[in-house]
């Protein structure tokens, strides 16, 4: 026959450590979750960056086959065109400049800005500028 009493406060101690356990693992959980949702974030935004670099890469790139700092109006229109597709290789809401720098007939500004998706919609970004990316080339 079974004679252990416990004490009349010790009853369902147990099981309340159990649950505070289990709540203390919720929030862990939470937690990762959290952190897993901010590298996302952060791996897109690199992504977009990289893009920009390698768009502004192209624009240099014609400056240097025809050997002027002014691209030729089609080429320009077409890769201005493909900043702003993100379907074909540019940025959501993208657009992009080449500015020839005043006094200096061999430097050109390139410049490419977007607007990440997710700050597209966001009220309290209506007045940023979003993402900008912008290099100076100097031809020889």
């Amino acid at each position: 026959m079974n004679t252990k009493r416990h004490a009349p406060g010790a009853r369902g101690f147990a099981l309340l450590e159990v649950l505070v356990s289990i709540l203390l693992l919720s929030f862990g959980i939470l937690g990762i979750v959290g952190l897993q949702a901010r590298a996302i974030n952060f791996s897109v935004d690199a992504e977009d960056r990289n893009r920009a670099a390698l768009l502004a890469n192209e624009a240099a790139t014609d400056m240097w086959v025809n050997r002027s700092v002014t691209i030729p109006a089609s080429l320009l229109a077409a890769w201005q065109t493909k900043v702003a597709s993100p379907t074909a290789g540019g940025l959501p809401s993208g657009s992009g400049t080449v500015t020839p720098v005043a006094g200096s007939s061999n430097s050109a500004d390139i410049t490419i800005t977007w607007l990440e998706p997710n700050h597209a919609s966001d009220a309290s970004n209506a007045g940023n500028a979003g993402s900008r990316f912008s290099t100076r080339v100097t031809l020889p």
